[in-house]
Protein backbone atom coordinates (compact mmCIF):
# COMPACT_ATOMS: atom_id res chain seq x y z
CA UNK A 1 0.00 0.00 0.00
CA UNK A 2 2.89 2.33 0.77
CA UNK A 3 4.26 1.75 -2.73
CA UNK A 4 0.91 2.70 -4.28
CA UNK A 5 0.69 5.90 -2.22
CA UNK A 6 4.21 6.94 -3.18
CA UNK A 7 3.61 6.68 -6.93
CA UNK A 8 3.34 9.93 -8.84
CA UNK A 9 0.22 10.87 -10.76
CA UNK A 10 0.78 11.52 -14.42
CA UNK A 11 -1.07 14.82 -14.18
CA UNK A 12 1.51 16.01 -11.62
CA UNK A 13 4.52 15.38 -13.86
CA UNK A 14 6.38 18.27 -15.41
CA UNK A 15 7.18 18.31 -19.11
CA UNK A 16 10.77 17.35 -18.28
CA UNK A 17 9.56 14.36 -16.29
CA UNK A 18 7.23 13.31 -19.13
CA UNK A 19 10.18 13.30 -21.52
CA UNK A 20 12.28 11.36 -18.99
CA UNK A 21 9.47 8.83 -18.59
CA UNK A 22 9.22 8.42 -22.36
CA UNK A 23 12.98 7.89 -22.60
CA UNK A 24 13.00 5.14 -19.99
CA UNK A 25 9.95 3.52 -21.61
CA UNK A 26 11.65 3.44 -25.01
CA UNK A 27 14.74 1.88 -23.42
CA UNK A 28 12.64 -0.82 -21.77
CA UNK A 29 10.71 -1.61 -24.95
CA UNK A 30 13.90 -1.88 -27.01
CA UNK A 31 15.30 -4.29 -24.42
CA UNK A 32 12.11 -6.37 -24.51
CA UNK A 33 12.18 -6.59 -28.32
CA UNK A 34 15.82 -7.69 -28.27
CA UNK A 35 14.97 -10.35 -25.69
CA UNK A 36 12.21 -11.64 -27.96
CA UNK A 37 14.61 -11.65 -30.91
CA UNK A 38 17.21 -13.68 -29.04
CA UNK A 39 14.55 -16.08 -27.80
CA UNK A 40 13.27 -16.69 -31.34
CA UNK A 41 16.46 -16.45 -33.41
CA UNK A 42 17.32 -20.16 -33.49
CA UNK A 43 13.87 -21.42 -34.45
CA UNK A 44 12.20 -18.39 -36.09
CA UNK A 45 14.92 -16.24 -37.69
CA UNK A 46 12.54 -14.16 -39.82
CA UNK A 47 10.47 -13.07 -36.84
CA UNK A 48 13.67 -12.44 -34.86
CA UNK A 49 14.80 -10.05 -37.60
CA UNK A 50 11.48 -8.20 -37.31
CA UNK A 51 12.03 -7.72 -33.58
CA UNK A 52 15.61 -6.57 -34.20
CA UNK A 53 14.20 -3.89 -36.50
CA UNK A 54 11.58 -2.84 -33.97
CA UNK A 55 14.25 -2.55 -31.28
CA UNK A 56 16.29 -0.34 -33.61
CA UNK A 57 13.22 1.87 -34.14
CA UNK A 58 12.80 2.22 -30.38
CA UNK A 59 16.48 3.19 -30.11
CA UNK A 60 15.93 5.87 -32.74
CA UNK A 61 12.95 7.35 -30.92
CA UNK A 62 14.80 7.24 -27.62
CA UNK A 63 17.67 9.17 -29.15
CA UNK A 64 15.26 11.79 -30.48
CA UNK A 65 13.77 12.15 -27.02
CA UNK A 66 17.24 12.42 -25.46
CA UNK A 67 18.14 15.14 -27.96
CA UNK A 68 14.89 16.94 -27.14
CA UNK A 69 15.61 16.75 -23.42
CA UNK A 70 19.15 18.01 -23.91
CA UNK A 71 17.92 21.01 -25.95
CA UNK A 72 15.12 21.96 -23.55
CA UNK A 73 16.23 20.82 -20.10
CA UNK A 74 19.93 19.98 -20.19
CA UNK A 75 21.99 16.81 -19.95
CA UNK A 76 20.75 15.47 -16.61
CA UNK A 77 17.70 13.25 -17.19
CA UNK A 78 15.54 12.57 -14.11
CA UNK A 79 15.21 8.93 -13.09
CA UNK A 80 11.56 8.14 -13.76
CA UNK A 81 10.24 4.73 -14.77
CA UNK A 82 6.85 3.17 -15.43
CA UNK A 83 6.49 1.80 -11.92
CA UNK A 84 6.93 5.30 -10.49
CA UNK A 85 3.76 6.64 -12.14
CA UNK A 86 0.24 5.65 -11.11
CA UNK A 87 -1.91 4.38 -13.99
CA UNK A 88 0.96 4.14 -16.45
CA UNK A 89 0.81 1.13 -18.74
CA UNK A 90 2.82 -1.85 -17.53
CA UNK A 91 4.78 -4.45 -19.45
CA UNK A 92 4.46 -8.14 -18.68
CA UNK A 93 7.69 -9.89 -17.67
CA UNK A 94 9.64 -11.19 -20.66
CA UNK A 95 10.07 -14.61 -19.02
CA UNK A 96 6.29 -14.94 -18.81
CA UNK A 97 5.55 -14.07 -22.43
CA UNK A 98 8.49 -15.76 -24.17
CA UNK A 99 7.36 -19.19 -22.99
CA UNK A 100 3.86 -18.86 -24.46
CA UNK A 101 4.64 -19.38 -28.13
CA UNK A 102 5.27 -17.44 -31.31
CA UNK A 103 1.77 -16.04 -31.84
CA UNK A 104 1.57 -14.89 -28.22
CA UNK A 105 4.86 -13.00 -28.54
CA UNK A 106 3.70 -11.30 -31.74
CA UNK A 107 0.39 -10.36 -30.11
CA UNK A 108 2.18 -8.96 -27.08
CA UNK A 109 4.40 -6.77 -29.27
CA UNK A 110 1.34 -5.37 -31.04
CA UNK A 111 -0.33 -4.71 -27.69
CA UNK A 112 2.78 -2.90 -26.44
CA UNK A 113 2.58 -0.37 -29.25
CA UNK A 114 -1.19 0.07 -28.94
CA UNK A 115 -0.96 0.60 -25.18
CA UNK A 116 1.69 3.28 -25.55
CA UNK A 117 -0.18 5.11 -28.32
CA UNK A 118 -3.50 5.02 -26.43
CA UNK A 119 -1.91 6.25 -23.22
CA UNK A 120 -0.23 9.22 -24.86
CA UNK A 121 -3.42 10.19 -26.72
CA UNK A 122 -5.49 10.08 -23.54
CA UNK A 123 -2.82 11.98 -21.64
CA UNK A 124 -2.78 14.67 -24.33
CA UNK A 125 -6.55 15.13 -23.99
CA UNK A 126 -6.28 15.74 -20.25
CA UNK A 127 -3.68 18.51 -20.35
CA UNK A 128 -4.35 22.17 -21.00
CA UNK A 129 -0.74 23.17 -21.60
CA UNK A 130 -0.19 23.59 -25.33
CA UNK A 131 3.47 22.52 -25.29
CA UNK A 132 2.73 19.45 -23.19
CA UNK A 133 -0.23 18.56 -25.40
CA UNK A 134 1.99 18.80 -28.49
CA UNK A 135 4.67 16.68 -26.86
CA UNK A 136 2.21 13.95 -25.89
CA UNK A 137 0.64 14.07 -29.34
CA UNK A 138 4.04 13.66 -30.95
CA UNK A 139 4.75 10.66 -28.73
CA UNK A 140 1.41 9.11 -29.68
CA UNK A 141 2.22 9.62 -33.35
CA UNK A 142 5.61 8.02 -32.80
CA UNK A 143 4.00 4.95 -31.27
CA UNK A 144 1.57 4.71 -34.18
CA UNK A 145 4.60 4.96 -36.45
CA UNK A 146 6.12 2.01 -34.63
CA UNK A 147 3.11 -0.09 -35.60
CA UNK A 148 3.50 0.91 -39.25
CA UNK A 149 7.20 0.14 -39.08
CA UNK A 150 6.47 -3.29 -37.63
CA UNK A 151 4.08 -4.01 -40.49
CA UNK A 152 6.68 -2.93 -43.07
CA UNK A 153 9.36 -5.03 -41.41
CA UNK A 154 7.06 -8.04 -41.41
CA UNK A 155 6.26 -7.54 -45.09
CA UNK A 156 9.98 -7.35 -45.90
CA UNK A 157 11.40 -10.07 -43.66
CA UNK A 158 8.39 -12.23 -42.80
CA UNK A 159 7.21 -13.34 -46.23
CA UNK A 160 4.22 -15.60 -46.68
CA UNK A 161 6.48 -18.63 -47.06
CA UNK A 162 8.58 -17.65 -44.03
CA UNK A 163 5.50 -17.12 -41.87
CA UNK A 164 4.02 -20.42 -43.02
CA UNK A 165 7.27 -22.23 -42.28
CA UNK A 166 7.58 -20.64 -38.83
CA UNK A 167 3.96 -21.44 -37.97
CA UNK A 168 4.52 -25.06 -38.98
CA UNK A 169 7.65 -25.18 -36.82
CA UNK A 170 5.79 -23.63 -33.90
CA UNK A 171 2.94 -26.13 -34.26
CA UNK A 172 5.42 -29.01 -34.46
CA UNK A 173 7.23 -27.82 -31.34
CA UNK A 174 3.91 -27.46 -29.52
CA UNK A 175 3.03 -31.04 -30.43
CA UNK A 176 6.42 -32.43 -29.42
CA UNK A 177 6.78 -30.40 -26.21
CA UNK A 178 3.25 -30.45 -24.82
CA UNK A 179 0.79 -32.66 -26.69
CA UNK A 180 2.86 -35.80 -27.20
CA UNK A 181 4.17 -36.17 -23.62
CA UNK A 182 0.84 -34.99 -22.22
CA UNK A 183 -1.04 -37.55 -24.30
CA UNK A 184 1.37 -40.31 -23.25
CA UNK A 185 0.81 -39.32 -19.63
CA UNK A 186 -2.96 -39.20 -19.99
CA UNK A 187 -2.99 -42.64 -21.60
CA UNK A 188 -0.74 -44.09 -18.92
CA UNK A 189 -2.68 -42.51 -16.08
CA UNK A 190 -6.08 -43.42 -17.48
CA UNK A 191 -5.29 -46.99 -18.50
CA UNK A 192 -2.61 -48.26 -16.13
CA UNK A 193 -4.48 -47.23 -12.99
CA UNK A 194 -7.70 -48.96 -14.04
CA UNK A 195 -6.57 -52.38 -12.78
CA UNK A 196 -5.43 -51.41 -9.26
CA UNK A 197 -8.36 -49.06 -8.67
CA UNK A 198 -11.11 -51.44 -9.78
CA UNK A 199 -9.38 -54.46 -8.31
CA UNK A 200 -9.35 -52.68 -4.95
CA UNK A 201 -12.95 -51.54 -5.42
CA UNK A 202 -14.35 -55.00 -6.08
CA UNK A 203 -12.09 -56.71 -3.56
CA UNK A 204 -12.97 -54.42 -0.64
CA UNK A 205 -16.15 -52.61 -1.73
CA UNK A 206 -14.80 -49.83 0.48
CA UNK A 207 -14.95 -46.49 -1.33
CA UNK A 208 -12.46 -44.69 0.93
CA UNK A 209 -9.84 -47.43 0.61
CA UNK A 210 -10.38 -47.46 -3.16
CA UNK A 211 -9.93 -43.70 -3.31
CA UNK A 212 -6.68 -43.85 -1.33
CA UNK A 213 -5.31 -46.59 -3.60
CA UNK A 214 -6.34 -44.58 -6.67
CA UNK A 215 -4.79 -41.40 -5.27
CA UNK A 216 -1.53 -43.16 -4.47
CA UNK A 217 -1.41 -44.89 -7.86
CA UNK A 218 -2.17 -41.65 -9.73
CA UNK A 219 0.33 -39.46 -7.88
CA UNK A 220 3.02 -42.13 -7.96
CA UNK A 221 2.53 -42.74 -11.67
CA UNK A 222 2.57 -38.98 -12.33
CA UNK A 223 5.87 -38.49 -10.50
CA UNK A 224 7.41 -41.49 -12.25
CA UNK A 225 6.23 -40.45 -15.72
CA UNK A 226 7.31 -36.85 -15.17
CA UNK A 227 10.84 -37.73 -14.15
CA UNK A 228 11.13 -40.38 -16.86
CA UNK A 229 10.09 -37.96 -19.59
CA UNK A 230 12.36 -35.18 -18.32
CA UNK A 231 15.36 -37.49 -18.10
CA UNK A 232 14.81 -39.33 -21.37
CA UNK A 233 15.76 -36.55 -23.79
CA UNK A 234 17.25 -33.07 -23.30
CA UNK A 235 15.60 -31.92 -26.54
CA UNK A 236 18.79 -30.61 -28.12
CA UNK A 237 19.03 -33.14 -30.94
CA UNK A 238 15.43 -34.30 -31.15
CA UNK A 239 13.95 -30.80 -31.17
CA UNK A 240 11.33 -31.88 -28.61
CA UNK A 241 11.82 -28.78 -26.50
CA UNK A 242 12.49 -28.25 -22.82
CA UNK A 243 12.68 -31.49 -20.82
CA UNK A 244 11.19 -29.64 -17.84
CA UNK A 245 8.10 -28.63 -19.83
CA UNK A 246 7.73 -32.15 -21.20
CA UNK A 247 8.16 -33.61 -17.73
CA UNK A 248 5.46 -31.37 -16.29
CA UNK A 249 3.10 -32.13 -19.18
CA UNK A 250 3.58 -35.87 -18.83
CA UNK A 251 3.49 -35.96 -15.04
CA UNK A 252 0.46 -33.72 -14.60
CA UNK A 253 -1.60 -35.48 -17.28
CA UNK A 254 -0.69 -38.89 -15.86
CA UNK A 255 -1.98 -37.80 -12.46
CA UNK A 256 -5.10 -36.27 -13.97
CA UNK A 257 -5.80 -39.45 -15.94
CA UNK A 258 -5.66 -41.59 -12.82
CA UNK A 259 -7.54 -39.20 -10.55
CA UNK A 260 -10.42 -39.02 -13.03
CA UNK A 261 -11.75 -42.41 -12.01
CA UNK A 262 -10.37 -42.34 -8.45
CA UNK A 263 -12.27 -39.22 -7.35
CA UNK A 264 -15.74 -40.80 -7.78
CA UNK A 265 -14.85 -43.08 -4.87
CA UNK A 266 -15.20 -40.11 -2.55
CA UNK A 267 -18.91 -40.92 -2.91
CA UNK A 268 -19.79 -43.13 0.08
CA UNK A 269 -22.15 -45.45 -1.78
CA UNK A 270 -20.13 -48.16 -3.54
CA UNK A 271 -22.31 -48.73 -6.60
CA UNK A 272 -22.99 -45.02 -7.16
CA UNK A 273 -19.23 -44.37 -7.02
CA UNK A 274 -18.44 -47.33 -9.28
CA UNK A 275 -21.02 -46.41 -11.93
CA UNK A 276 -19.75 -42.82 -11.88
CA UNK A 277 -16.19 -44.12 -12.31
CA UNK A 278 -17.35 -46.23 -15.28
CA UNK A 279 -18.75 -43.10 -16.95
CA UNK A 280 -15.54 -41.15 -16.25
CA UNK A 281 -13.41 -43.94 -17.74
CA UNK A 282 -15.57 -43.96 -20.87
CA UNK A 283 -15.15 -40.18 -21.27
CA UNK A 284 -11.38 -40.39 -20.65
CA UNK A 285 -10.85 -43.07 -23.28
CA UNK A 286 -12.83 -41.23 -25.92
CA UNK A 287 -11.03 -37.98 -25.07
CA UNK A 288 -7.70 -39.75 -25.67
CA UNK A 289 -8.96 -41.02 -29.04
CA UNK A 290 -10.06 -37.49 -29.97
CA UNK A 291 -6.68 -35.99 -29.04
CA UNK A 292 -4.88 -38.64 -31.07
CA UNK A 293 -7.09 -37.87 -34.04
CA UNK A 294 -6.77 -34.09 -33.78
CA UNK A 295 -3.09 -33.67 -32.98
CA UNK A 296 -1.38 -36.93 -33.96
CA UNK A 297 -3.25 -37.49 -37.26
CA UNK A 298 -4.40 -40.93 -36.13
CA UNK A 299 -7.66 -42.00 -37.83
CA UNK A 300 -10.37 -41.58 -35.22
CA UNK A 301 -11.87 -45.06 -35.40
CA UNK A 302 -8.45 -46.70 -35.26
CA UNK A 303 -7.48 -44.56 -32.28
CA UNK A 304 -10.80 -45.33 -30.60
CA UNK A 305 -10.40 -49.05 -31.20
CA UNK A 306 -6.87 -49.08 -29.80
CA UNK A 307 -7.63 -47.00 -26.74
CA UNK A 308 -11.04 -48.42 -25.89
CA UNK A 309 -9.94 -52.03 -26.47
CA UNK A 310 -6.81 -51.60 -24.40
CA UNK A 311 -8.70 -49.80 -21.64
CA UNK A 312 -11.43 -52.45 -21.62
CA UNK A 313 -8.88 -55.25 -21.25
CA UNK A 314 -7.12 -53.54 -18.33
CA UNK A 315 -10.46 -52.69 -16.73
CA UNK A 316 -11.65 -56.28 -17.08
CA UNK A 317 -8.43 -57.55 -15.56
CA UNK A 318 -8.90 -55.30 -12.55
CA UNK A 319 -12.52 -56.37 -12.05
CA UNK A 320 -11.70 -60.07 -12.38
CA UNK A 321 -8.76 -59.89 -9.98
CA UNK A 322 -10.77 -57.89 -7.48
CA UNK A 323 -13.80 -60.17 -7.71
CA UNK A 324 -11.71 -63.27 -7.30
Amino acid sequence: MRFSLNRRRFSDLSEQEIVALAISSEEDDARIYRSYAERLRADFPATATVFDGMAAEEDGHRQRLVDLHRDRFGDVIPLLRREHVAGYYARRPVWLIENLGLDRIRAEAEAMERDAERFYLEAAKRTSDAATRKLLGDLAAAEAGHQNTAEKLEQHHLTKDARSSEEEDAHRKFILTWVQPGLAGLMDGSVSTLAPIFATAFATQDTWTTFLVGLAASVGAGISMGFTEAASDDGQLSGRGSPIKRGFASGIMTTVGGLGHALPYLIPDFWTATITAFVVVFIELWAIAWIQNKYMDTPFFRAALQVVLGGALVFAAGVLIGSG
